[in-house]
């Protein structure tokens, strides 16, 4: 059966049932919105293996034997990462990044001779995405291209230093922009940022105010910075530079960048300022400008597809955690205490999931992934009464997108265009308090909402380190001649991948995934529906 993955604005209505992982049906084209049906080209009724892409252009069939190589192409022509000597014809230069000047002239202390040693990646160094080989697509969070699910290779390029660059360092002017929300783990970056680029050499830092505003915005001028003024930011959180949502059209800010003569944008921020800084990628482009846009992703929700995780999220996680281990002592010490905690996450359900399998108390976990109801025979709130006479309290984790259907809709958005959730926090709140009064059961209802406390905290070690590679890694990726790229982590390498690839809808929870029945078994909670 042949499967068409050609471009096109039709989606498929239901996933195929090998397509187990949100990343592999976006890769094939699935969307839970705009869906329209596909059919099969052989008997022209709808098959569940007639998937219509967006991105890709290659027509596969599983009955060609050249179909993995035919994939394959195509997996490396998408995956290709955008160069200036695309449009300019550049010579590179030995790079100025290099470690040998602190060493010993006699060698380290290992005996390796100085002009031996080597710390730069080769430009056809690469990670592998995915490392299990599943044997069958029923296998719990399988990720399979094909029916059979067969072992297919997916490389992605390798981020670090390289042997030769393509600018003169002192000529250089490096700017620094962070947008969207705060994040734990945005001084870091821009501390890292400015340590590596001054290494390499670089003397014209800034940093734009106020996320895209400071662009355009009169009165907001491009901030000054050095390893001196940035040298502790990273004890404090929020962001040194401020963040704003939205902002002017991509040619203003571009005319931006082309009268302030800068050559390097470091672009700080999640979905929506990935897409924002691929299209100021594409207008340098389509003007020759000699730029590279290299984007960090930060995002507490870690919904940014292809990456094992955002910088801020694993922080996001431990306060999050903090949260519910209150809401545990407040329902705990009440009789009937039932303890309620909405956590972030407008598109996906990792904070509530992690947050909830880390903390060890939570009863009922509820994510935007998984449908469910509140009322009847298997609804929440059945469960709950259950939970209270059998242990005397209970603890309820719920995203701000879980539920959203059971709610009346605002249809307003924000500055970034993202639409404002209505609350399922109090929703739920108000829904408990009711159902128990009216069985005539009492019931203490705790409600907590740390959603700002869990992303104005400074990054914990772990987010740290993450931000410190990530912004190291960013640097590179410039001098490097990249542009349109994102600096990220892949099956725990650090990696570059072009934004057009991450930007095509929000990472979501897979269901189907070990983690989510790791989070079922903890909670021990049935399915709501």
């Amino acid at each position: 059966m042949a499967v068409s993955l050609k471009s096109s604005g039709s989606f498929c209505s239901t996933p195929p049932q090998w397509l187990h992982s949100t990343r592999d049906r976006i890769l094939y084209g699935y969307s839970h919105s705009n869906a329209k049906e596909c059919t099969c080209k052989k008997t022209k009724r709808p098959a569940p293996l007639c998937v219509k892409a967006t991105s890709t252009k290659v027509e596969l069939d599983f009955n060609d034997p050249s179909w993995k190589q035919k994939f394959q192409e195509d997996w490396d022509k998408r995956f290709n990462l955008p160069r200036i000597t695309d449009i300019y014809d550049l010579k590179p230069r030995p790079t100025t990044f290099s470690l040998k000047k602190n060493r010993s002239p006699a060698g380290d202390e290992n005996g390796t001779p100085m002009d031996k040693w080597n710390g730069y990646v080769n430009s056809d160094d690469r990670a592998l995405l995915k490392v299990i080989k599943y044997s069958s697509p029923n296998s719990a969070g399988a990720e399979c291209i094909d029916p059979d699910c067969s072992w297919v290779e997916q490389w992605v390029h390798r981020a670090g230093p390289r042997k030769e660059i393509y600018y003169e360092p002192e000529e250089v002017k490096a700017a620094i922009v962070t947008c969207g929300g705060l994040c734990p783990g945005l001084n870091d970056v821009i501390r890292q940022i400015v340590f590596t680029l001054e290494t390499y050499g670089v003397k014209n830092i800034v940093g734009i105010p106020f996320g895209y505003r400071g662009f355009f915005e009169k009165g907001l001028k491009e901030m000054p910075l050095s390893r001196h003024l940035v040298e502790n930011i990273n004890l404090a959180g929020g962001s040194f530079l401020g963040v704003s949502r939205g902002g002017a059209k991509t040619s203003e800010i571009v005319d931006s960048i082309q009268a302030r003569r800068i050559d390097m944008l470091f672009v700080l921020g999640g979905n929506g300022t990935h897409a924002g800084a691929n299209a100021i990628h594409e207008e340098c482009r389509k003007r020759k400008l000699k730029v590279s846009v290299v984007a960090v992703p930060k995002t507490i929700d870690n919904d940014i597809l292809l990456m094992d995780k955002t910088f801020g999220f694993d922080t996001a996680v431990e306060e999050a955690q903090r949260a519910i281990n209150s809401a545990y002592i407040e329902a705990r010490s009440a009789y009937h205490g039932i303890g309620l905690v909405k956590l972030m996450g407008r598109s996906s359900g990792f904070i509530a999931m992690h947050a909830s399998l880390s903390s060890g108390q939570v009863d009922v976990c509820l994510i935007p992934e998984v449908p469910f109801t509140l009322d009847g025979e298997y609804g929440v709130l059945r469960h709950l009464e259950h939970l209270l006479k059998t242990k005397g309290f209970c603890v309820v984790c719920v995203a701000e997108a879980a539920g959203q259907e059971l709610l009346q809709k605002s249809g307003a958005t924000d500055a970034s265009g993202n639409v404002i959730l209505s609350d399922i926090g109090v929703h739920m709140q108000q829904k408990i308090k009711m159902h128990f009064k009216d069985i005539g059961v009492p019931a203490d209802v705790k409600y907590i909402d740390p959603t700002y406390m869990v992303r104005a905290c400074r990054a914990n070690a772990s987010d740290a380190i993450l931000c410190t590679v990530l912004g190291q890694n960013a640097v590179h990726g410039a001098f490097a001649g990249f542009s349109g790229i994102t600096s990220c982590i892949c099956n725990t390498h650090y990696v570059y991948l072009p934004i057009t690839e991450v930007i095509t809808v929000p990472k979501r929870v897979n269901p189907n995934s070990r983690m989510w029945h790791r989070c079922l078994t903890s909670t021990g909670q049935p399915d709501f529906h």
